[in-house]
């Protein structure tokens, strides 16, 4: 019996969407990540005729949108499932619009006015701001073409930006957390400067609030926000002698796990002795060790939003600047200990 692409995405520990870029010869996922599919698919006798049959919606090209990634200091990773679904979503809402979708990256350098320049004719941009600073956004002022910005927002933006709640989602995460653990939660965070995190801080920090414990006796592990960097500055940490929290927030779930498996190699349990929950419901949540309760980030969902209100914008000639925010819902697992109230209370 033939490999199915869902499970494919399973045994090779790869979103759906970016194993679906693969297959379909798409933009989005890397040259090894595409080989690799490739070869799996083969090896499990994948029915490529499939592909030969689905066939794109008919009719006539409207246009062109260009997705631009703007790259700062590296936060945005291109072979991520964030990236892919993002990708996966622009892609199809194109396509069903009948707008050819260009990508192209833009580097925080001398040239990035030169690349701008130098960028084929499109009749809108979805501009992934997520690594952007405000005053970043004044290389794109000169532009005379609709622009949706994606994953970020500030108030004196002059464009359409669409977004994920971030501050709902960290303050029913760290909600939950106490009202699970009955502790006070400490808090991963990111080291690097981006505007999301910046809003789940606060959102972490209002439920503290909320419940009435004071931020100050809240543990802070500033952790760089990668897998692999997480469980590097974790471990220097308790190599340092810190003493963990008995319950973390994680700004994403790439600290969650870096930082569990910091923990974990030190002798610490997840949850018996440190209950983590993380933040964007990753496909590597299923894997970990235990499994990784976490907040979900409607990925696809957002990139469609984006894509639905750049053509509103190409096809209007009036313009007034909405933002649109998606909220969060939280995905239990189980890294997160349950402590029921006492019965004498």
């Amino acid at each position: 019996m033939s490999i199915t692409a869902k499970e494919l995405a399973k045994r090779l520990q790869l979103s759906e969407a970016a194993v679906s870029m693969a297959l379909n010869n798409k933009p989005g996922v890397s040259t090894a990540t595409r080989q690799r599919v490739l070869s799996a698919a083969k090896e499990g006798g994948y029915d490529f005729t499939k592909l030969k049959e689905a066939s794109p919606e008919s009719g006539p090209e409207r246009g062109t949108v260009a997705f631009m990634i703007y790259r700062k200091h590296g936060a945005v990773v291109t072979d991520t499932p964030f990236f892919n679904q993002l990708t996966e979503g622009i892609s199809v809402s194109c396509r069903q619009a009948h707008y050819r979708l260009n990508i192209h990256y833009i580097h925080e350098d001398e040239s990035n006015h030169r690349q701008l320049k130098d960028m084929p004719y499109c009749n809108g941009i979805i501009l992934l701001a997520t690594e952007m600073h405000y005053e970043d956004f004044k290389l794109f002022d000169s532009l005379q073409i609709p622009i949706v910005v994606l994953d970020t927002y500030f108030e004196s933006l002059k464009y359409d930006c669409v977004l994920i709640n971030n501050f709902q989602g960290a303050y029913q995460a760290t909600d939950y957390l106490i009202r699970k653990t009955k502790k006070q939660p400490g808090y991963l965070r990111s080291s690097y400067p981006i505007g999301n995190f910046d809003e789940r801080a606060d959102g972490f920090y209002k439920a503290l609030r909320t419940h009435g414990m004071s931020a100050s006796k809240s543990k802070v592990l500033s952790l760089t926000p990668s897998m692999e960097g997480s469980y590097e500055d974790t471990l220097q940490l308790l190599q340092a002698g810190e003493e963990p929290a008995s319950c973390y927030f994680a700004d994403n779930d790439l600290i969650a796990a870096g930082a569990i498996k910091a923990f974990k190699e030190y002798g610490y349990r997840i949850p018996a002795d440190i209950s983590i929950i993380g933040f964007d419901n990753m496909p590597l949540c299923n894997y970990i060790d235990p499994p990784l309760t976490t907040v979900n980030v409607p990925n696809l969902y957002m990139a469609q939003m984006a894509v639905e209100r750049l053509i509103q914008r190409i096809n209007s000639k009036e313009h007034f600047p909405v933002k649109v925010e998606i909220n969060t819902h939280i995905v239990q697992r189980k890294s997160v200990l349950y402590h029921p109230v006492s019965r004498l209370m």
